[in-house]
């Protein structure tokens, strides 16, 4: 599954934090969550728009973040 294809930045919308397409839920929110240790399918129970592939195309998109940015790590 491409992230790109349900992943959207758009200025007007959530000040451009990064949403699932069509709606106004942020990749971070869904992010928290599942670091919280939510499951994604509570995830998709709390946010009715969503589905599972958005809750992995949210991890697709910190993947991708996490590759070209590294975020120093107290040693």
């Amino acid at each position: 599954m491409n992230w790109k294809e349900r992943i959207t930045v758009d200025p007007l919308v959530c000040h451009g934090r990064a949403c699932i397409k069509g709606t106004r839920i942020m990749v971070s929110v869904i992010l928290d969550n599942l670091a919280a240790g939510v499951q994604p399918e509570e995830i998709v129970r709390s946010y009715p728009p969503l589905t599972l592939e958005d809750v992995s195309a949210a991890l697709g998109y910190a993947t991708e973040l996490a590759r070209g940015r590294v975020v120093p790590v107290p040693a």
